[in-house]
């Protein structure tokens, strides 16, 4: 059972090793995380602003000869 636990023991430790000290895929994850945000705040913005933008260009198109 010692050699079964000792060998477990070295497993767990290296995969926790490798999760934990394996950084290369961080910088992609956090660029598209604020990508996202910027998606989320783009549609908001319009979703927000749509009505008001739309009635400004309705009133610009209007005076127009």
């Amino acid at each position: 059972m010692l050699p079964f636990y000792a060998s477990l023991t070295s497993f767990f430790s290296m995969v926790k090793k490798r999760v934990f000290k394996d950084e290369t895929g961080a910088t992609a994850v956090e660029y598209g995380l604020i990508i996202g945000l910027i998606a989320v705040v783009v549609i908001t913005g319009l979703l927000l602003l749509g009505p008001a933008i739309r009635d400004l260009f309705t009133d610009v198109a209007g005076r127009l000869p």
